[in-house]
């Protein structure tokens, strides 16, 4: 019995540059019809351009690196994908910049099967994976280059040129490690970092954000659903700039305006509408924060039911799901507002985000609110919905 996690021998020079150890686990000698082979490469280290008659399948089973096919760009690869190289196709893999890469290699009908070994991989051919603008680019890891390219392809940052080591920081940080905590799909996370921009009224982030969600294919409709529910969490004033920067990037970008109205209630229904979504939320709590209210103030909770849920909750363009999460995010960025992150913690598990959703949420808002912010409503999690184990 073989074990494929030893590194083996060190890999010949004249196919290999950098350090590559090879653990070869299962040989056509072993009566097998294959080739099956641990490869290990620390940073920057890469196999010569070659070519397989049969194909080759990798495994990338640890860290990060680089697949490249002949007149086509390099690609990213990391642990967990499966690179399926066709016959007779010239190309080359190995380790990323920062960071190593181990894959499992197997070529198949080895009878048959016969690699050809070309030139190694220079230099300038290495580092076309992101030709850096900025000398703080070469510090920034793979990951956090790809991730940062999906929102802004080709954006020239001029900060990077003035604060550097903020950069390297905060990319790695915010684009890297945050990132990679969780799965969370890239334009619900656009749209809720957008709606923490509004409240913690960051116009210039919020605009590249508008952006990133457009990139990475949000709709406007979506976009301006997520502007107007901020409308009765943050107010008019301190909203309409957002909505006057919006408008000009749809303009910018081609996008015709106004949008199809999203609107499914009449000044007619909006009480009774806005009541009844309240309740598919909050539950039973609405009839008795009716009760309990005092006359004097009765009229704020039937605003509540009528304006916050009638005109704005029911509307569509963005699922009850999705604007539970939107409106947590406000929340959380306001600041101060413990008491309703603990109701609206409560209200997302009512329509199916659980504990493990908001954890998602509130980890990749943190660049961009804070960890008091964060920290303060990590306690109202734990207190609404505290971790069973």
């Amino acid at each position: 019995m073989a074990s494929f996690s030893d590194k083996g021998v060190l890999a010949p020079k004249e196919w290999f540059t950098g350090t590559v150890w090879l653990n070869m686990n299962v040989k056509p000698e072993e009566e097998y019809n294959v080739n099956i082979g641990t490869v290990s490469f620390e940073s920057k280290a890469r196999t010569n351009w070659h070519s397989h008659t049969n194909g080759q399948i990798l495994f990338v089973v640890e860290g990060i690196g680089y697949y490249q096919e002949e007149g086509k760009p390099i690609q990213l690869i990391q642990e967990g994908d499966v690179v399926k190289i066709p016959k007779n196709v010239k190309h080359w893999h190995g380790a990323s910049h920062q960071k190593s890469m181990r894959h499992i290699a197997m070529i198949t009908e080895v009878d048959t099967d016969k690699t050809e070994w070309f030139e190694p991989v220079n230099d300038k051919d290495y580092n076309a994976f992101k030709a850096p603008f900025y000398e703080v680019e070469n510090r920034l890891s793979p990951i956090a280059i790809t991730n940062h390219e999906e929102l802004w392809p080709e954006y020239i940052s001029k900060v990077k040129e003035t604060d550097p080591d903020l950069i390297e920081i905060f990319d790695n940080f915010a684009f890297d490690e945050v990132i990679s905590h969780d799965k969370m799909d890239v334009k619900l996370r656009v749209l809720l970092i957008m709606a923490s921009t509004i409240a913690s009224q960051g116009l210039t982030e919020y605009k590249m954000f508008v952006h990133a969600a457009l990139n990475v294919g949000v709709s406007p409709i979506e976009i301006k659903e997520v502007l107007y529910q901020s409308v009765p969490y943050v107010g008019i004033t301190k909203v309409i700039d957002f909505i006057h920067e919006t408008n000009e990037i749809f303009k910018e970008r081609g996008i015709s305006m106004p949008l199809e109205s999203q609107s499914t209630t009449t000044t007619e229904t909006r009480k009774e509408k806005g009541l009844a979504i309240q309740k598919e939320i909050f539950g039973d709590r609405i009839d008795t924060m009716y009760k309990n209210s005092p006359k004097d103030l009765l009229h704020l909770q039937e605003y509540l039911s009528s304006n916050c849920f009638g005109d704005f909750v029911t509307r569509t363009g963005l699922d009850v799901k999705t604007r539970e999460m939107v409106t947590l995010s406000f929340l959380i960025a306001l600041g101060g507002t413990e008491n309703q992150i603990k109701g609206h913690i409560q209200g997302n598990l009512n329509v199916g985000n659980n504990r493990e959703t908001l954890i998602d949420l509130m980890t990749q808002l943190l660049p961009y609110v804070g960890y008091p912010r964060i920290l303060n409503a990590i306690n109202c999690l734990n207190e609404i919905l505290p971790n069973q184990k």
